[in-house]
Parts: C-alpha cells; sequence; structure tokens
C-alpha cells in the first residue's frame, strides 16, 4: 500500500496499512487508493483540533482573514488540477466542475472578509429604575472543533462550506470526506496547510462508517455538520446527545408554472435544473407543476431542449449528464422509472441506461405516492403534473416530506409572495429553478431536509455562541 494516498492529521500526512480505491464512475477505472484511517488515527486527529483551538480561538481577525484569502489564492492557481480530479472522482461534467471549483474560491473569499466583521451588539440596560449605569456587549465566541461529514456530489464547494466558516471564526475541524470521493478533499488539505494555521486547524480523514461514528459521539467535538442522505443525517443527530448539529439533507424540489410565465424560459431553467450532473443535487428540480393553460406548449419546450442534451463522457466539454456516482445508483433510477410506468406513469422521454449513465427522463400523469414523486430521485428525472388553481399547486408541492427550495415562474407579484408565504421551504426562488445557489445565501430548509442554515455568515452564526458581558458604568463616588 505504499502508493496510496496518505491523509492528513494536523500538519501530517500519515499513512496505514489500509486503503480503498476510488474509482471514476464514467470507466470504472481506479483512480487512486487513498490510506483509511483507523480509531487511533481518528483519535489524533481529535486531539489535534482540540489542541488547535486554544490558539486559533484566540488568532486575531486578519490571521483568519489573511489565511483564508491565501487559500482562494492558492485554489485560484490550481483551479484546473481540482477540476479535472473532481472529474475523475465524481464523474461530474469537466464544465460543471470548472465552476464548482470556481465557486469554491468565492466561499473562501467571502469567508475571508466575514472573519473580519463577525456580528456583535452594544445593550443598554438601563430600562428600569435603578440600571442607569449598566451596559451590556454582545459579541459571538467560536463553539470549539467542528466535526465535517461531507457528500460525493461537491466534493470542493460542500467541503469548503465547512472549513472556510469554520475557520473564519476560530473553530478547527476535522473532515471526513465521502468515501467516494476523498482526493478531492486531500488536495484541499495541501492548500489549506500553506496558509499558515495553526496545526491541527484542519485534518481530513478518510474512514468507515465505525470510525466516524466514534467521531460523531466524541463530546470533544462540539459540532456536526453534516451533509447527505436523510435517513443517515437523523440517524446521526439521534447519536450527537448535546452536541450541536446542522444537517443539510435531502430534496424532491418543485416548480410551478403559471399562465403568465415566459413558458420558453421556464423550461429551458428547469431541463438545466433537472438534468446538470445528473440530477445528482439536493435542489435538482423534480417535480413541475404547470397550469393546464399552458401545459401541452410547456411539455413540448421541454422535451425539444431535452432531445438536445448530450449525456456521455464527463471530460468532454459538451457534455451536461454524466454518469450517476456508480451503477448501483444508475440500477435504482432505472427501476424507479421502470415502477412509475409500471403504475401509471407516462414515459414522454429517456428511461433508459447503459451501465452508470441513465439518459434524461422525463415521467407524465405521475401519481404522488410514486417515488419519483414522493422521494429524492438524485437521478435525471423530472415529472410534469398539470393544475387548475394556483392553490393546489401549493398544496401539491407541499405534498413532500421536504422542505429544502421551491421555484415558481409567474409576473404575478401577489402570487409570488402567496407563495413564499404558503411554501414549506428554506428558500423560494421567483422565476426561477430551486436549483440556484448562491454561497453567500442562507441556505437551508425545512421538515426531513435539515437543521440549521449554511452560507458562510450563517454558518458562522450556527459555528459560534453570543456571550454577553455586563458593565456597571457607576462613576466614581456614587451610590
Amino acid at each position: 500500500m505504499g502508493s496510496a494516498r496518505p491523509f492528513l492529521i494536523g500538519h501530517q500526512w500519515r499513512r496505514t496499512e489500509t486503503a480503498a480505491p476510488v474509482r471514476n464512475p464514467f470507466d470504472g477505472s481506479t483512480v487512486a487508493e487513498v490510506c483509511q484511517a483507523g480509531a487511533a488515527e481518528a483519535e489524533e486527529a481529535v486531539s489535534a483540533a482540540v489542541a488547535a483551538f486554544h490558539v486559533m480561538r484566540r488568532l486575531p481577525a486578519h490571521v483568519r482573514a489573511a489565511a483564508l484569502q491565501k487559500i482562494a489564492g492558492t485554489l485560484t492557481a490550481r483551479r484546473e488540477e481540482l477540476a479535472r480530479t473532481i472529474t475523475a472522482e465524481a464523474g461530474k461534467p469537466i464544465s460543471d466542475a470548472r465552476r464548482e471549483t470556481s465557486r469554491a474560491i468565492q466561499t473562501f473569499t467571502i469567508a475571508a472578509e466575514e472573519a473580519k466583521r463577525l456580528p456583535g451588539e452594544v445593550i443598554p440596560l438601563d430600562l428600569t429604575p435603578g440600571t442607569e449605569s449598566y451596559l451590556g456587549i454582545v459579541r459571538r465566541f467560536p463553539v470549539g472543533p467542528v466535526l465535517g461529514i461531507t457528500p460525493f456530489n461537491f466534493p470542493l464547494n460542500l467541503v469548503a462550506h465547512k472549513v472556510a466558516p469554520s475557520l473564519a471564526c476560530g473553530n478547527p475541524i476535522v473532515l471526513k470526506p465521502a468515501p467516494q470521493t476523498p482526493l478531492t478533499s486531500l488536495l484541499l488539505g495541501e492548500v489549506v496547510l500553506e496558509a499558515g494555521l495553526p496545526p491541527g486547524a484542519l485534518s481530513v480523514v478518510p474512514c468507515d462508517n465505525t470510525v466516524a461514528e466514534r467521531l460523531v459521539v466524541d463530546p470533544r467535538l462540539k459540532i456536526l455538520s453534516f451533509t447527505g442522505s436523510a435517513t443517515v443525517g437523523w440517524m446521526l443527530k439521534a447519536k450527537c446527545g448535546k452536541k450541536r448539529v446542522l444537517l443539510e439533507l435531502g430534496g424532491n424540489a418543485g416548480v410551478i408554472v403559471e399562465p403568465d410565465a415566459d413558458v420558453e424560459q421556464a423550461a429551458q431553467r428547469c431541463v438545466t435544473g433537472g438534468f446538470a450532473y445528473a440530477g445528482q443535487t439536493c435542489i435538482s428540480v423534480q417535480r413541475i407543476h404547470v397550469h393546464e393553460a399552458v401545459y401541452d406548449r410547456f411539455v413540448a419546450a421541454l422535451l425539444g431542449r431535452v432531445a438536445t442534451v448530450k449525456a456521455g463522457d464527463p471530460t468532454e466539454e459538451a457534455t451536461v449528464i454524466g454518469p450517476l456516482i456508480d451503477e448501483a445508483a444508475a440500477c435504482r433510477v432505472e427501476e424507479w422509472i421502470k415502477e412509475a410506468v409500471a403504475q401509471g406513469a407516462k414515459l414522454l422521454a429517456g428511461g433508459k441506461r447503459r451501465g452508470a449513465l441513465v439518459e434524461a427522463t422525463v415521467l407524465a400523469d405521475v401519481a404522488p405516492a410514486m417515488k419519483v414523486s414522493c422521494r429524492e430521485v438524485f437521478g435525471p428525472v423530472v415529472t410534469v403534473s398539470r393544475y387548475k388553481r394556483f392553490e393546489a399547486a401549493i398544496e401539491a408541492l407541499n405534498d413532500s416530506d421536504f422542505g429544502l427550495q421551491a421555484g415558481v415562474f409567474t409576473r404575478d407579484v401577489d402570487r409570488i409572495f402567496n407563495a413564499y408565504r404558503d411554501l414549506d421551504v428554506g428558500a423560494v426562488l421567483a422565476n426561477d429553478v430551486p436549483t440556484f445557489r448562491a454561497d453567500h445565501m442562507p441556505y437551508g430548509g425545512v421538515k426531513d431536509s435539515g437543521l440549521g442554515r449554511e452560507g458562510v455568515r450563517y454558518a458562522i452564526e450556527e459555528m459560534t455562541e453570543p456571550k454577553l458581558l455586563v458593565l456597571n458604568l457607576r462613576e466614581s463616588g456614587t451610590p
């Protein structure tokens, strides 16, 4: 196992006798082997984070900001290397991988700015007689070492959304990357090492689920920040006891298309939102509800665009749909499509699988109880349904265990605000698909979609604790 990639604990690269392969989802080839941490190495990572916290909590803002800006600069210099690594281990089309790398650079740049302006306030405490001399000051302080567990689908930027705010506010972080995509996290570890932060500021610990669970329950790690499936996320939360828990989980994002919408634009955005990266994002468009007055026109526009979507080799610049993360995932999606058709859904496009590739698929006449409607497909599948009343479309979107983001296409400002009020989601997108995310916006959901918010400033708030200082400013000699 001498050729296996080492992992990072503190400032040291470590090797073990156990290694796991990283496979290319498109052709099945072995990209690399990565050493796996055991219980002893996990213990060292936690100890390094605890030691680092005593130093990092006292780092001045300009030091934290400069380190984060240096990370952003080095990511910029290594942009193409990172993008190629993402494509190799995640199967993400190279154009999308480059966009992800650019977003990660922005995430660290935003974190560098936020490190300079951690919020605080002055509170007058002289509201009742006898309190005239009292004043309060509130500042936010880092909570402590963070455990970050990340998924395969954004192996750089979703990692950045845990690492960047942690470092910005003075929390060290132990990162457990997805087993399918550890290489990008290890590259980020190289970059962070060059930033001049204290040893233990970041450890990258590829490991199996048994070791990961030891980290989850370790009381020295004060925060669990998990992005992944709802089943695993809520299970881990139940094991955490008093630990602070942030969960970014699944979705089955919905879209409403009203009769006054720009139908062509709505169709184009739904194709982008539903099929980019083979639908492997938690805010991928899945359920499209179209008013009956424009249903036929919308479906025709949608299918016309679906026919032009290129699927295949993710290293080719024009590819939109690459492979799913593995063939087992593709087989599951294929089974759900066949099951829906057997239950009465109409297949309008796609539906076929070749290895880990699944065609862009459009289903109509779906019932709410079908898996393609009520569960997260996490594949290149969208459903289209017609409705008569706007209120019925709102009810249909809310008829879900998930509530991450939703899109509403209409020119009617009243209906936009009605959707904003009534949809049970973390964000409503007006005249766009729910697949949109800016890296500084508050991002998260309700119901089974998660707990807490990401987006650099909002994650910093989750990772810090407000502390009050009460000052008695009584003048000398006064009673």
